[in-house]
């Protein structure tokens, strides 16, 4: 496959291995995986836990949705790894050439369209603090065109710019959350906290634990986007773990505290609250742009499996514009129900790829992409089947809601994907051994 000459400042190697001198440990991963984890939405879901559940049973929920996505996203991450490649490019071993042309299609529309959501939300939520704090009347969709840029800045350049704005980010938003956390329980006991009464509505533990895990399972599955630049498997499974159990679970919590010790689930609101103008306007800021540069950033990698000739940063710009023009006018009304459609067809990906990549690690290998077919009928009807799964755990109106498995569908197609292409990589293994056995002892004889 060819190689492609760019400026050392958007070199990100998107049609290529990236290269073992530009590999990174785990600690700088961790701190990508934790700026793309925390987020407006990460903080409400904390919020709604909190509000919903008791303090013991919120902790449990998290902890164990949170474990269960470290698990689903070092699979993934491992992959990308070892290949060194994205997304796009390792679903190619599994799906074959035009397999992996509909996986970059569904992965890149799918998450710049969730990139428009997140720009709509932010430009709402940074006018209303602007208002309210500063009495600064600021249309909310010139925010959302400025927050565009800021989030396509980032993401143009590539990986180095995601994690140098996450080494920036990351410290201010713990530290803007613990000092929200120490000041709420001042002259105050745990105990006293988590005794305040639920707020909204009820949950329970196990449509808890599937909200956490539906809430960025879709992040777990594209990990190679991310993993592609872990110095080894070893660094990819811990970064995992660090960022999807340790950061994203306490994160959860501490939302969930704040929810109960202020019977107010919006982090924004809470910090407003306390007296926190500034802190709350860093949150929403630093929090959307952390988590929708990534979004921008592996929506343009899948781009750039099919538009070869076109560079990375010119695909990153173009869809940071639609993106952004999307959001102004109105996405958040109007596609949602379309996201939610294409989004359920992305964690059956992970579940082939992982799958297939466990009995067929010698084929996993940049020089053998060349070579591959160009579709993989078996992989790509696994896909479907697996996506008609999600469709049918997902409740209406977003799905037809017939049965459960997990409670999250996007695990429930993860799972059987991963299940199902187990079984087909056995079974074609097992025939070409055959076969390779029956040609030997056609010659002997």
């Amino acid at each position: 496959m060819e190689k492609r000459v760019e400026p050392e400042l958007v070199q990100d190697y998107e049609l290529e291995p990236v290269p073992q001198d530009k590999r990174k440990g785990w600690g700088k991963l961790s701190i990508v995986w934790i700026g793309g984890i925390v987020a407006l939405s990460a903080t409400a879901l904390g919020g709604a836990l909190g509000g919903g559940l008791s303090m013991t049973d919120a902790v449990i929920a998290s902890f164990i949705g949170c474990f269960i996505l470290a698990v689903l996203s070092a699979l993934c991450c491992v992959v990308g790894a070892k290949t060194g490649l994205s997304t796009s490019l390792v679903s190619m071993f599994a799906l074959g050439r035009y397999g992996s042309y509909a996986v970059s299609v569904v992965v890149a529309i799918a998450l710049f369209g969730w990139f428009g959501v997140q720009l709509d939300l932010f430009g709402i939520s940074l006018h209303n603090v602007l208002v309210d704090v500063f009495n600064l009347n600021i249309h909310p969709k010139i925010l959302v065109v400025a927050g565009g840029v800021l989030m396509t800045t980032t993401a143009f350049i590539g990986y180095k710019a995601i994690e140098k704005l996450s080494l920036i980010a990351v410290p201010l938003l713990a530290a803007l959350l613990i000092g929200s956390l120490i000041k709420v329980m001042n002259g105050r006991s745990f105990s006293e906290v988590a005794a305040a009464p639920l707020i909204g509505d009820p949950l329970t533990v196990g449509l808890s634990i599937s909200l956490v895990i539906g809430s960025l399972a879709i992040g777990a599955i594209i990990g190679p986007d991310i993993s592609r630049y872990a110095k080894s498997s070893k660094d990819a499974i811990i970064a995992s773990f660090v960022g999807f159990f340790v950061g994203f679970s306490i994160v959860l919590i501490i939302a969930a505290i704040l929810a109960k010790a202020t019977a107010e689930v919006d982090i924004v609101a809470i910090m407003l609250g306390l007296g926190w103008g500034t802190g709350a306007m860093l949150v929403l800021i630093l929090a959307q742009w952390t988590t929708n540069d990534n979004n921008l950033y592996s929506s343009a990698l899948g781009f750039s499996v099919i538009f070869r000739k076109t560079p990375k940063f010119i695909l990153t710009i173009a869809a940071g514009f639609i993106g952004t023009m999307m959001a102004v006018g109105g996405i958040y009304e109007n596609f949602i129900p379309f996201l939610i459609f294409l989004s359920a067809l992305i964690p059956p990906i992970g579940g082939i790829y992982v799958g297939d990549f466990l009995l067929n690690r010698k084929k996993y290998d940049f020089e053998n992409l060349s070579s591959m077919k160009n579709l993989h009928i078996v992989s790509v009807s696994i896909w479907v089947l697996s996506s008609l799964v999600a469709f049918m755990t997902t409740p209406a109106p977003n799905g037809f809601g017939l049965f459960s498995i997990t409670g999250a569908s996007g695990f429930d197609a993860f799972l059987v994907a991963f299940g199902l292409q187990l079984i087909a990589s056995k079974v074609m293994q097992s025939s070409s051994e055959k076969l390779v056995l029956v040609k030997q002892r056609g010659k002997i004889s």
